[in-house]
């Protein structure tokens, strides 16, 4: 076998061995993931929700931003974070529409049940 042969096979070797280490183990960094649930106090989940939106427009480092309405509690929602990096989602909240959005849903917020922290991997 050539110099050549042996050099290209071994490179193509290295290749495929990087494509199949999974993407996050990949990523010099990896992504940092939120879900959680958030309750309303009793009929005021719309308004929360409307709170909601009007802080999530420009936060750098935010891939997604999901809220969900809970089917099961109509006072719930849920919501799904997807971040380039734990350091952008702390940086996101000192931004002063977030800040201001979260001064607004405070008086209506009646807690925070359940919440995870994921390191997302894949997903559109």
């Amino acid at each position: 076998m050539t110099h050549n042969r042996r050099e290209m096979l071994t490179l193509a070797a290295a290749g495929l061995a990087v494509s199949t280490v999974p993407a996050v183990a990949q990523e010099a960094r990896p992504r940092f993931g939120l879900i959680g649930q958030m309750l309303s106090v009793p009929g005021k989940r719309e308004e929360l929700l409307g709170y909601l939106r009007e802080g999530t427009g420009a936060m750098p480092g935010c891939l997604s931003y999901v809220i969900a309405l809970d089917t099961a509690n109509p006072d719930a929602l849920w919501i799904t974070e997807v971040w380039d990096s734990r350091e952008s989602h702390a940086a996101s909240l000192k931004l002063p529409a977030v800040r201001a959005a979260i001064a607004k849903a405070r008086p209506i917020i009646a807690g925070f049940p359940q919440h995870f922290e994921t390191v997302p991997v894949a997903g559109v």
